[in-house]
């Protein structure tokens, strides 16, 4: 049995954390929400005071952030995970992040004898209280075997993306990829409506045919022809448009810094951002259909 220091008890983090607890290790968790915390206690964690302690008593620590300037405040702060934690301790950083920012932090952790990994996480709220996340990890192959036995206990799907800032680098390439599509798919549904063409007509058809993609078999995003879909629950999230629309802002801050063209990553971002200040930050991502149809 570990001792896990877990800071980040969140939506996603809450579940990851319990699933760590239920494989029988020691979890101090620390959030700023109370009622996190209460969770976290109720489903048999510890209760950390807060990150130094944590930091100092853990053998393996896993982070789950808002963004780049928070994990850089825990991890390089005054009093955060570096000055308190020993040497040698396994550190997994699941935030959705800055490639910039996960290097730097991998680069201190290194230099303080830490074995570190940026490991962002596909799956939603569903898969981090499965246990059937996919992780994208990042970091040198010592850290990522350190780490790999913790994140083989949250997920399903475990992927050496290469070094350090790999793992956040196939995690805003694929939700890039996944903006777009979802976009395109949206976009012909409501182009079939004007045609007077059925959506189940189309989906069958297009399921099968050369428009196939996750975002239309797994994902569809009008209700009806997949049940399982958040289109059939007025949208509610799965994966939030605001979460969304921070990982195509990612996106196109890290082609803008390494000089990659993306013109349908930055007109995906634009919508997203169109959507979100229209109403749509707190629905599913997939209700920007709605938005294209004109009735958000």
């Amino acid at each position: 049995m570990s001792t896990i220091g877990f800071i980040g008890l969140g939506n996603m983090g809450g579940p990851m954390a319990i699933n760590l607890v239920n494989a029988g290790h020691r979890v101090l968790g620390f959030d700023l929400s109370e009622t996190a915390m209460a969770t976290h206690a109720e489903a048999g964690g510890e209760k950390a005071a807060g990150v130094a302690e944590l930091a100092a008593s853990a053998d393996v620590i896993v982070t789950m952030l808002p963004a780049g300037k928070h994990v850089r405040q825990i991890y390089q702060g005054e009093g955060g995970i570096l000055d308190a934690a020993k040497p040698g301790t396994v550190l997994i950083d699941s935030s959705t992040i800055d490639v910039d920012s996960a290097r730097a932090v991998s680069e201190a952790a290194a230099a303080k004898g830490m074995k570190m990994v940026d490991a962002p996480v596909s799956g939603g709220v569903a898969g981090a209280a499965a246990g059937t996340l996919t992780f994208m990890v990042g970091g040198p192959d010592e850290a990522y075997e350190a780490a790999k036995p913790f994140l083989d206990i949250m997920g399903k799907t475990i992927v050496h993306a290469g070094g350090a800032g790999t793992g956040q680098a196939a995690k805003i390439c694929n939700n890039m990829i996944l903006g777009i599509s979802m976009i395109a798919v949206s976009e012909a549904f409501v182009l079939a409506e004007k045609l007077g063409l059925d959506k189940q007509k189309l989906f069958d058809i297009s399921s099968t045919a050369s428009g196939q993609c996750w975002s239309l078999t797994s994902y569809c995003p009008v209700p009806g022809p997949l049940p399982t879909s958040p289109a059939n629950r007025d949208y509610q999230p799965g994966f939030a448009a605001a979460m969304m629309l921070k990982d195509l802002k990612l996106a196109q801050e890290a082609a803008g810094s390494s000089g990659a063209a993306t013109p349908l990553g930055a007109e995906a971002a634009s919508l997203y951002a169109l959507f979100c200040n229209s109403g749509g930050a707190a629905q599913d991502f997939s209700g920007i259909v709605k938005f294209l149809r004109g009735s958000s």
